[in-house]
């Protein structure tokens, strides 16, 4: 049923359309007709193959022409060679002259044999005229029509198109400016305040104000290090596909061990290439582990691995939990934000204590041509 509901573009609509100007058809040349010799027993069947000839003509319009054509010599009517002249140019427009040559040698071979009288060429003309070009030309218009429509959906499509581009651009745009905001109005801050920090605990006058200096000056730097990260994200500057982007893996590593926190880094060897969503996920979930780890476990070792088992890659950060964690509050979006980073790469995130007193945050995610 749906192969055959194609011809009429899927739409039971036209089909009813095509039933109801096939039986018009064959009812009005039944009605107005004249059989005449010699062959006055092939009229009714040429009738009707004439008529159910017009189901098809949205498939094979030609094929139904020369049917219309050909059933001229048993006296059937002009009104199917109208109807198929019609739909051979609305579907295939100019094309039409190689119709309108088939219809006028059926009708000089079956319509003028018959005009003896002196009127014979007017009654041509206007035989031609009404039956052959008004249906010709009325096709052509609706060809045409199809085609200027076409035309103006490909120009609206092409046109929002470009003003997605140019929406794209204007947030591209606009993500650089507020980068380079956020560097001018927060990183200097910040830097002064874990400069100042720093020189305060080598000054301090006794060890509570040196380790609250302290403090201060390693959750600047991890503020700086997230700061890095955002700018990254809002200049569209984050490490490349493949291999490269594990590998900055261990420059993150050294930043955070920079400030004094203890980091651990196993990679395997080789380093996997992945797609470029993967890569981004896998650096956010060990940049947010380390950011996490730094704040609620300031002085706990933290284990950072990367494995690759048949078409999986792991990545797994664990840290011991301590007793007391650190006083800086958090907003709780960063695992949020995380998971979401790892479901839209297709991975799966799991974090939580484990049995063994430490904090776990495992990432999975799928590689290779299995993805």
């Amino acid at each position: 049923m749906k192969r055959w509901l194609s011809w009429w573009d899927g739409r039971v609509v036209l089909l009813a359309l095509d039933v109801a100007v096939a039986a018009a058809v064959i009812v009005v040349t039944l009605a107005g007709g004249d059989p005449r010799d010699p062959h006055p027993a092939l009229y009714v069947p040429a009738v009707v193959v004439s008529g159910v000839a017009l189901l098809a003509r949205r498939r094979w319009p030609f094929l139904v022409l020369l049917v219309a054509v050909g059933c001229m010599p048993a006296g059937v009517t002009l009104l199917p060679l109208m109807v198929a002249q019609y739909s051979v140019a609305v579907r295939h427009g100019v094309s039409v002259v190689t119709g309108l040559a088939v219809v006028v040698a059926g009708i000089a071979g079956n319509v003028v044999p018959v005009l003896r009288d002196s009127a014979s060429f007017t009654l041509v003309v206007i035989v031609l005229g009404f039956f052959v070009l008004g249906p010709a030309l009325a096709g052509l218009w609706m060809h045409q029509r199809a085609a200027l429509l076409g035309v103006l959906r490909d120009r609206a499509e092409e046109a929002e198109r470009t003003r997605t581009l140019l929406a794209d651009q204007a947030v591209f745009a606009e993500r650089r400016r507020i980068a380079r905001e956020m560097h001018d109005v927060v990183a200097h801050r910040v830097t002064a305040v874990a400069l100042q920090a720093g020189a305060l605990s080598l000054r301090a006058p006794d060890e509570k104000t040196e380790q609250a200096a302290e403090t201060i000056r390693a959750t600047s730097a991890v503020a700086l290090d997230e700061l890095r990260g955002i700018l990254r994200v809002l200049r569209d500057d984050a490490p490349d596909a493949g291999p490269g982007v594990l590998a900055s893996l261990e420059e993150l590593v050294a930043e955070v061990a920079a400030t004094g926190a203890r980091v651990e880094l196993t990679l395997p060897d080789p380093l996997p290439a992945v797609p470029d969503q993967v890569g981004r996920a896998v650096y956010r979930v060990v940049q947010e582990s380390l950011t996490n780890a730094g704040k609620h476990a300031p002085h706990a070792a933290v284990d950072v691995r990367l494995a690759v088992t048949g078409d999986r890659l792991t990545v797994e950060v664990t840290n011991r939990l301590t007793p007391h964690g650190s006083a800086v509050p958090g907003s709780g979006y960063g695992l949020v934000g995380m998971r979401e980073r790892v479901e839209l790469a297709g991975g799966d995130l799991r974090t939580g204590p484990t049995g063994d007193g430490r904090f776990r945050v495992h990432a999975e995610f799928r590689v290779g041509e299995g993805m």
